[in-house]
């Protein structure tokens, strides 16, 4: 069956339209609660490139995905979902410049109360938004997927590669990874010292590996979610920079972000390292219809969107 066709005429003005499709009052920003951010960095890849374009292609495929979530019977449109310009990201730009930018727009944003989705981009981007979350919610916790440990304290010549990533976030809060199956020595080494707690990959095949960590969270406090497209197998998720073989499954994933929805308050969520590959539209239809299912479950944002 073909993909629906839009559900509207698309926004008229300049510019493009905005995600998922919204009408120019459901996008607006000042009545929206939340808003998207697309961040087109790819500066410090270090495998497959591509990532600069995630956003866009999320964009693209996300006028695709329906308004009404058929788990939750909610519509996260109605409390007004705002398409914020891209963050300038032009070639060659140095990546601590980048993660300043994006740090100082976050701010802006939860300054004015919303709920901000952040989307990459490679992964070195996620810690100019938890900055700002960490220090306007005390107590925070950031739930963090990833086939790659990331917690390498400098690489290439600069902190801010996309392989520091976990090592940059976890100087802004409690940093909790789920899948990781690719790391060195040295990071192995600060997970085995308790430093950072991790369920590796291997430890969730053929087990209901949610409760353990779900436990380990304060009923709730305030959680932001990272999710490197990565965490994924690349059966399902082929469009990364670094695939890994033995990554997370769909509803596994989702029947955890519900739970972990419903125990804590998710604050906020990035979804990072899309590399579209030209033609293979599913795995940018999959980034889409993550970011709407992580907004339709309860815990997540503020407004009631309840069918």
């Amino acid at each position: 069956m073909a993909m629906k066709k839009p559900r509207r005429a698309k926004p008229s003005g300049r510019g493009k339209p905005p995600y998922f499709g919204l009408t120019p009052g459901e996008s607006d920003y000042k009545s929206s609660q939340v808003v998207v951010l697309p961040v087109p960095f790819g500066g410090t890849v270090t495998f497959g490139r591509g990532t600069e374009k995630g956003p866009e292609a999320i964009r693209l495929a996300s006028q695709q995905v329906e308004l009404f979530d058929e788990e939750t019977r909610r519509q996260p449109y109605l409390g007004g979902i705002h398409s914020a310009p891209p963050v300038p990201c032009p070639p060659r730009l140095r990546p601590e410049v980048m993660v300043r930018r994006v740090e100082a727009r976050v701010e802006s944003y939860l300054g004015d109360g919303k709920f901000v989705v952040t989307l990459g981009g490679e992964h070195s981007i996620s810690s100019g938004a938890t900055g700002p979350y960490s220090r306007r919610f005390p107590g925070l916790t950031i739930v963090h997927f990833d086939a790659h440990s990331d917690l390498r304290e400098a690489y290439q010549g600069t902190p801010h590669n996309h392989a520091c990533a976990g090592a940059r976030m976890r100087e802004h809060a409690r940093l909790l990874q789920i899948g990781i199956r690719s790391q060195c020595p040295e990071e192995r080494e600060m997970i085995d010292r308790g430093e950072v707690d991790t369920l590796f990959a291997y430890q969730m095949h053929g087990v209901d590996w949610a409760p353990g960590v779900l436990e380990k969270i304060e009923p709730g406090s305030p959680v932001y979610v990272t999710i490197d497209l990565d965490y994924f197998d690349p059966s399902i998720m082929p469009a990364t920079g670094t695939p890994e073989p033995g990554g997370g499954e769909w509803y596994p994933t989702l029947r955890f972000l519900r739970s972990l929805s419903e125990r804590a308050r998710i604050v906020g969520f990035d979804i990072m390292e899309l590399a579209p590959i030209r033609g293979l539209h599913a795995p940018d239809f999959m980034a889409a219809r993550l970011t709407y299912k992580l907004l339709a479950y309860p815990g997540t944002g503020k407004a009631d969107v309840s069918a």
